[in-house]
């Protein structure tokens, strides 16, 4: 078995079926483009590419194989796709696979199998336009909405560590939040700012 998913919340329901999970997967390949250059050279050549995420707001843990054998595997991105749902409303969308990858360079980076906490993975444009109308530190169109976002930290590594990291992989924009304690990272154009 690739990947383990923990603790499925009790309204976990067939709506959420292996079949809609395979889906989300293949859309998330079909969405896929050639890795990027700068991150491409930063993801490691190797016959497997992993990450171990936690929810912090659902408190489900995963740990999954998503790449193997020259190609992505549809059932990890699935479950993945799943685990960084927009936790305000179960919406699921496929995560872009460069977000993975950069992830993956970020944790490989740092020399870390720590899971990767989760602050938010994927927005829907309902929860999206709810955080604008509170802060302007949200775009009206945030890559979130895109599924090729995430607000991130890791444990036993400073957030000042992992953004000098995100940053140095110019994957794409990487947002610094120390107040608030996380860093964003996206697969957007490469750009860089500081939050609260």
């Amino acid at each position: 078995m690739l990947s383990k998913l923990l603790r499925l919340p009790a309204h976990h329901t067939p709506c959420h079926s292996r079949r809609r999970f395979l889906a989300l997967g293949a859309g998330a390949l079909a969405g896929a483009a050639v890795a990027r250059p700068a991150l491409a050279k930063s993801v490691a050549i190797t016959p497997e590419r992993s990450l171990s995420f936690h929810n912090l707001h659902t408190g489900e843990s995963l740990k999954t194989v998503y790449w193997a054998d020259g190609g992505y595997v549809p059932g990890s991105l699935a479950e993945i796709n799943y685990l960084l749902r927009d936790f305000r409303n179960d919406e699921v969308k496929a995560i872009h696979p460069d977000l993975l990858d950069l992830l993956h360079a970020i944790t490989d980076r740092l020399g870390t199998a720590k899971p990767i906490q989760l602050i938010s993975g994927y927005r829907s444009p309902t929860t999206n336009a709810m955080l604008h109308a509170r802060s302007n530190g949200v775009a009206v169109h945030s890559l979130h909405m895109d599924g090729m976002a995430s607000d991130i930290r890791i444990p036993g590594h400073d957030l000042r560590e992992l953004h000098e990291v995100a940053l140095s992989l110019r994957g794409g924009g990487v947002g610094y939040y120390p107040k608030s304690d996380f860093v964003h990272v996206d697969v957007g154009r490469v750009r860089r700012w500081n939050g609260a």
